[in-house]
């Protein structure tokens, strides 16, 4: 076997390649061009069975967020349902065309795993900050009825609740239905919330307090909703393409930034007692492929990461957020090494819970689950939204097919009492079952309707009583000065050639010269104006108006949105200097009216880049951007405006608002473009935050996330999206490795247009004196794996009684809503079970486990690294010192990076002023992943810290 090959990971079961590799050879012999029906190769056989799947197939487009059926489906006409169905098929074909090719033309079986399984699944209550709640989970779950405990496990349904996820209750013993909600820029779906700025704003504050605001405000106003889990934040995808459609989701693009900004955020949720969700587990790198069918493919695409890169770049944010304390964890939609993430026994009881003591639960990702029995036995721990291979049918790989495995021993019961206790003691660990804080009638708004009343599972055919649904209760509070003060911190002076900020009583910089009358101010784009409102597009599924989010499961409903135009305007309302003229389009008529650019003596042009969650498209951004250009024709627009404005005479501020890098070389280098913006996605406060830096209110500290190149291809193969299928199923081998944006681009001595960490200030300042204290002396490998704290619970393993699962007497049932119950008995089977072959193997525990986030003394400070930091500007501003590590060179076979950041902090210095700030450098921080001793181990050798103000720019040094 070769190297490459050793590295690599199945991250899951020979058992789960074995049913793909069984479901692909029974279709070897199937021709497209026969007149057979797909549908008959393509069959399910998940729990239903309660024997092993062999392929859970779904052969029915979706749109995952749809709210209301289509008028056409929603009414009785004959006519009119053909003409829906024909449309569909027109659209199925034109989705599907490229999936079936690639069907036809490759017929190969999925890659066979190449590392063994890893059973059973640990069992959660062996951690000191969690035995309290364990303690008192076990109590209450040694009470629950078999179907109690399925409910707690298994979503309701889509649509069969008020959020977009609900569990059912376990009555008898005061265990409530729990409500989980779209995050992480709010509350998706709900009225009277906020609309925070995105998480990559969030990650360009570099300001650890404000990422800990946002998530705190973020959960106080989930819980005066009602909402019990909230689904965010988000750190996969990683950023590892920088066209990927949900990359603005998360924090930036590298595990050290992402793994911060979700530990405060997760911090800041759970200070208010609501459960935060870290998502998406594993490499959920782009949109394309990502789940069966919604590309025309019957399978999602694989993932393939070795071994050494998994932990050091993709796990890594996980091991902060599990050492933060985070309630659940969210697998994600794709496979990894061939397996999917959320069937997965590597990554979820190997990786997860063993390696990083994970004390939570694990969900899926909406319809992520893709079989029963073997889902339950690789560490899920509940199902979302409950419904099976298809949205909104009602037929779950649990519910009661759970229950059904459980009474014929198919899953042992001690793993479903592991389920449910994970998921109460999450429930006790934020102090949830303070009723004096916690409403346990569930949320006060329904994701479905607006209106005041509707139905309690409106997802169901069945006829219901109407009943109050929404309350229209206000929980946004001061939130807004928050959300103001994220997105000024999170704006990016990239360029700067003297002309900001400007000033309210002429309006130009001290640069800018004077002319004779007002000065004439032209603000250009359509990203600078309203639109059609911020909610014109579901899920804020198009780009239109000033962008300020992604589209997709991320969005949310905008209480009001401040568009540039309007603050600006404002700021200069009363100013008889300053006179403004606004082209709120894209295509201003330069050629019948050129004295637009002609009188202009100061031009604003405003262009964007949107994408989001692959279920929407718009105008051929499905998902996934097709490149890093700005979009509606936005480059044509800046350089037609700096060409223009005063005959070409006239400053040029550009100020653009994306998702993810754009390349701006049309345009950065023009001479009198003085002075760009990178606004990112600020949310509802955007223009009052945009003004804040442009007038100086605010000095600009913002960092980029991520690397602004000057093409794509400056980025690396492994960066560019996988839009063509390689096969039946899309295989992506990362073979990068470690090397994703500013790691390749050092790595290949690349020149990006501005590199990461970048970002400029109204003021300078100075770095000196490093000094590097060592606190414990370097080893190899971290002290060995302690005990565990406590015991997990244990409990009576004697099946239940099969009668306690059928439907109670005159229960109604709402069709298609997910129960626990079973109609009869009489099939109830306890035939041996083949169980997936390792099961019965106790696996070592790892060295690298021990506790929340893994072994003890990879938490431990082993060097602190300081350095003096000066203002050396003419006015107050903050200033993001950044730390990056170089490893040991010459003394080890190991390919290290150039450089990694290890560190980061932000304060204020006022004018003159000098601080100190000390790093603290943990044993993690200075480890790598030893493959062969699979553990985290230390170098040899002369270890250097660089600390500046980007990743390029970092003039003081240390030594260890």
């Amino acid at each position: 076997m070769d190297s490459s090959k050793e590295q690599l990971l199945s991250l899951g079961s020979d058992y789960e390649q074995n049913r793909f590799r069984r479901s692909y050879d029974a279709r070897e012999s199937f021709d497209l061009d026969s007149d057979l029906d797909a549908t008959d190769f393509l069959q399910s056989d998940p729990l239903t069975s309660t024997k092993p799947s062999t392929g859970a197939f779904s052969t029915q487009p979706r749109n995952r967020w749809l709210r209301k059926p289509c008028g056409c489906l929603a009414g009785r006409s004959t006519r009119c349902i053909i003409g829906c169905l024909g449309i569909f098929a027109l659209v199925w074909l034109a989705l599907g065309a490229g999936g079936f090719f690639a069907f036809k033309k490759y017929k190969q079986s999925p890659p066979d795993g190449l590392s063994p399984p890893w059973y059973p699944t640990p069992k959660g209550g062996s951690s000191r900050s969690w035995a309290d709640s364990y303690r008192k989970a076990s109590e209450m779950v040694a009470k629950m009825t078999l179907p109690e405990k399925v409910n707690v496990t298994t979503g309701t349904g889509w649509a069969m609740g008020p959020a977009v996820g609900n569990t059912g209750p376990a009555i008898h013993v005061g265990f409530p239905a729990l409500a989980l909600q779209d995050g992480p820029l709010g509350i998706r779906f709900a009225d009277n919330a906020t609309a925070f700025p995105a998480g990559v704003t969030v990650g360009a504050t570099w300001n650890k307090e404000l990422m800990y605001q946002w998530g705190n405000a973020h959960a106080i106003e989930a819980r005066k909703k009602g909402i019990n889990v909230i689904l965010g934040p988000c750190i996969g995808p990683l950023g590892r393409m920088p066209a990927g459609g949900r990359n603005w989701e998360g924090f930036g693009a590298d595990p050290y930034l992402q793994g911060i900004a979700a530990a405060e955020s997760i911090k800041g949720i759970q200070d208010e007692g609501v459960m935060a969700t870290i998502k998406h587990l594993v490499a959920n790198e782009q949109e394309h492929f990502r789940q069966p069918w919604e590309w025309g493919l019957p399978n999602a695409i694989s993932s393939n990461i070795d071994d050494r890169t998994m932990h050091e770049l993709y796990l890594w944010p996980f091991g902060d957020s599990v050492k933060a304390g985070v309630a659940s964890v969210m697998c994600s939609y794709n496979m990894i090494n061939s397996s999917y993430a959320c069937g997965n026994s590597k990554l979820l009881n190997g990786l997860l819970r063993d390696e990083m003591g994970f004390q939570g639960f694990v969900m899926s990702d909406w319809l992520a689950q893709r079989s029963g029995v073997s889902t339950a036995l690789a560490g899920l721990d509940m199902t979302m939204p409950g419904d099976g291979e298809f949205w909104q049918n009602g037929k779950s790989f649990w519910g009661p097919e759970l229950t059904r495995s459980i009474l014929n021993g198919s899953v042992p019961l001690d793993r479903l009492n592991d389920m449910v206790t994970r998921i109460v003691a999450a429930w006790y660990q934020l102090g949830q079952d303070d009723e004096a804080k916690y409403d346990r009638k569930g949320p006060n708004f329904s994701s479905w309707t607006n209106d005041p009343e509707g139905v309690s599972a409106p997802g169901s055919p069945t006829e219901q009583e109407t009943v109050p649904v929404n309350k229209y209760i206000n929980v946004m509070g001061d939130h807004a000065s928050i959300a103001r003060q994220i997105a000024a911190e999170g704006t990016i002076l990239l360029k700067n050639d003297g002309l900001l900020p400007l000033t309210r009583a002429d309006s130009h910089s001290n640069e800018t010269r004077r002319r004779d009358g007002p000065l004439q101010i032209a603000i250009f784009g359509e990203d600078a104006g309203p639109g059609e409102g911020p909610n014109r597009c579901p899920d804020r599924g198009c780009n239109q108006g000033t962008l300020a989010s992604g589209w997709g499961s991320g969005s949310v409903e905008f209480p009001y949105l401040v568009t540039p135009v309007e603050a600006l305007s404002k700021s200069w309302e009363d100013d008889e200097s300053v006179k403004v003229s606004t082209y709120l389009t894209n295509k201003p008529p330069f050629a019948k009216q050129p004295e637009i650019l002609q009188d202009a003596q100061l031009c604003i042009v405003f262009a964007n880049a949107d994408s989001g969650e692959g279920y929407k498209a718009w105008e051929g951004v499905k998902g996934d951007r097709p490149d890093l250009f700005l979009q509606k024709g936005g480059d044509d627009l800046i350089v037609q405006v700096a060409q223009g404005c005063h005959g070409g005479d006239g400053d040029v501020l550009a100020v653009i608002h994306t998702v993810g890098p754009v390349v701006m070389e049309k345009w950065i280098g023009l001479p009198n473009v003085k002075a760009v913006l990178l606004a990112n996605l600020p949310g509802q406060e955007s223009g009052n935050a945009l003004a804040d830096v442009i007038f100086g209110d605010v000095n600009p500290s913002g960092k980029l996330p991520w690397t602004i190149g000057k093409t794509l291809d400056d980025y690396g193969d492994g960066a560019k999206i996988m839009y063509i299928p390689n096969g039946v199923v899309p295989q992506q081998d990362f073979k990068e490795g470690l090397y994703v944006d500013y790691r390749h681009f050092d790595k290949y001595d690349i020149e990006p247009r501005f590199e990461f960490g970048f970002g400029l200030s109204y003021t300078t300042f100075d770095f000196s004196d490093c000094v590097v204290k060592e606190l414990k002396k370097k080893s190899t490998f971290p002290a060995p794996r302690p005990k565990d704290f406590a015991v997990p619970p244990e409990y009576d393993a004697t099946i239940p009684d099969e009668e306690e699962a059928l439907f109670p007497d005159g229960f109604r049932k709402l069709e298609k809503y997910v129960y626990p119950y079973l109609d009869t008995i009489d099939d109830i089977v306890s035939d041996p079970y083949p169980y997936p072959d390792g099961y019965d193997v106790k696996q070592p525990p790892s060295g690298a486990g021990g506790e929340e986030g893994g072994n003890p003394d990879l938490w431990e400070t082993y060097v602190t690294v300081s350095v003096n930091i000066t203002n050396t500007g003419d006015r107050a501003g903050k200033v993001v010192p950044q730390l990056y590590l170089e490893y040991p060179q010459g003394v080890s076979a190991v390919d290290f990076p150039v450089k990694v950041l290890r560190g980061f902090d932000k304060l204020l210095l006022e004018k003159d002023e000098a601080k100190t700030v000390t790093f603290n450098l943990t044993r993690r921080d200075l480890s790598f992943w030893d493959i062969d001793a699979q553990n985290w181990a230390m170098v040899d050798g002369e270890y250097k810290f660089l600390v500046g103000q980007s990743s390029r720019d970092l003039p003081a040094s240390g030594r260890w």
